[in-house]
């Protein structure tokens, strides 16, 4: 930890703003603290096995998600981070072809080890005759994460385009992003559900549900938030008086709540992150509003060397933390079930008091696992691209997403998860550097 705030009071650069860095670490966090008490196993008074999702029997669960659903807000950093890295990118002559490359790498790099892992072992499990329901419960779960990479790699691809829209248009992008998140929403709703009578996807199979309806909004939504990043780079909110952000935040809420009220919208919102659906697009708002009103005392505290320290000790293994702490969650559950150790029943006072414990296991065995994933999210040096054809670049992102989509509308499974690795490998391939004899392979 010392060294890590030693190299981290070394490495920030001037005018950083390390409140983002802190809000995407507080928000991978977070997500790996709610996978823990979603993940219900353990056994009841006769010793039978109980596998349940825990947290969403709560009677304040519903209410809960309306604050803690925080991945608007990981799209707003990322919108951010994007307007940064490509004002940066223009200033050293980088074009957008390279710029869209380093993001696919810094995103497929470490998922195709993933893939490889799940291929792996959903193959080996199918081969040894594993049941078959017990399997798929156990992957789809593991697999829910997923949707993050294609929707980030979506919103990161077409960065240099919303950026030239946002500069010519501003609030206008905004504008038109919204009405088409709520377009797609009426059809999925309104004329899919209501007039077709098309209900939502099965557990299993690879049959048309509602929910591919609502997939255009992968795009629409986080777009949008993706915009309010950049509005958010560029001072707006800085701008606006607290009492203002205070009012945009109480507006947006009850935004929030009549378009629940129209109906078709989860009352959880955790039920409108997949599809997205419009109220994530005014939570982008919201939570933007929120961090800049907290913006102040988040300095203060960024201004620590411990604060500094810790930050990046996580934020430079983000992506290995996000995509393996649920396979780290299962593997730890496995060696409970495995050796002679206690299992309170979930939602036990027992069962709640193991959470804060469990949850600092998880991250200490990823952290240790991270020590060899960490060399994944570090992108080589790029130089000439291997097929300089224009196409080469918006076919990799293409190849990459598609999958990803799939295993998050059907759930994943071994040939889903074969056809990811399959899609990851030839991204990075395609997009790949032509090897000279000063860049590494």
């Amino acid at each position: 930890m010392t060294r890590s705030v030693d190299v981290a009071s070394r490495t920030v650069p001037a005018g950083r703003d390390l409140t983002l860095d802190l809000a995407r670490v507080f928000c991978v966090v977070l997500v790996v603290f709610v996978h823990i008490l979603f993940t219900g196993v353990g056994r009841d008074a006769n010793g039978s096995l109980l596998i349940e999702r825990t947290v969403e029997f709560q009677p304040w669960f519903n209410a809960a998600t309306w604050i803690a659903n925080i991945m608007p807000l990981f799209f707003v950093v990322g919108g951010y981070a994007a307007r940064a890295g490509w004002r940066s990118a223009v200033a050293k002559g980088t074009t957008a072809d390279r710029f869209v490359r380093v993001r696919l790498a810094r995103l497929a790099r470490p998922a195709l080890v993933v893939f490889i892992f799940f291929t792996v072992v959903l193959g080996v499990a199918g081969a040894l005759g594993i049941d078959p329901e017990l399997v798929d419960a156990i992957a789809i779960g593991v697999g829910s994460p997923l949707w993050f990479l294609a929707a980030y790699m979506i919103v990161q691809a077409l960065a240099p385009v919303m950026m030239r829209w946002h500069d010519r248009y501003g609030g206008w992008v905004l504008l038109a992003l919204f009405a088409a998140a709520l377009a797609i929403d009426g059809i999925r709703f309104i004329v899919v559900g209501g007039l077709l009578g098309i209900d939502r996807l099965p557990p299993t199979g690879y049959e048309i549900g509602q929910e591919l309806f609502g997939i255009p909004n992968v795009a629409f939504v986080w777009l949008f938030a993706t915009q309010v990043g950049f509005f958010l780079y560029d001072g707006w909110f800085a701008k606006r008086r607290w009492w203002q952000l205070v009012l945009l935040v109480a507006v947006g809420y009850v935004a929030v709540w009549q378009l629940v009220a129209l109906g078709g919208y989860s009352v959880s919102m955790l039920g409108n992150q997949w599809p997205p659906t419009t109220p994530m697009a005014v939570f982008a708002v919201i939570q933007a509003a929120a961090l800049t009103l907290l913006h102040t005392p988040l300095t203060a505290m960024m201004r620590t060397r411990v604060a500094q320290g810790a930050v990046f000790l996580v934020g430079s293994r983000l992506m290995t933390v996000y995509l393996w702490h649920l396979p780290m969650i299962m593997v730890l559950i496995g060696i409970q079930l495995l050796l002679p150790l206690p299992l309170p029943a979930p939602g036990s006072a027992e069962w709640w008091w193991t959470r804060l414990p469990f949850f600092l296991l998880v991250l200490g065995a990823v952290w240790v696992l991270s020590l060899w994933l960490i060399r994944f999210e570090k992108v080589p040096p790029t130089g000439a691209p291997r097929i300089a054809a224009s196409w080469a670049t918006p076919v990799a992102v293409v190849l990459f997403v598609l999958p990803i989509l799939a295993i998050t509308a059907y759930g994943l499974d071994f040939p889903l998860a074969a056809a990811a690795l399959v899609a990851c490998a030839a991204a990075l391939w395609l997009t790949g550097s032509e090897r000279t004899a000063t860049t590494p392979a």
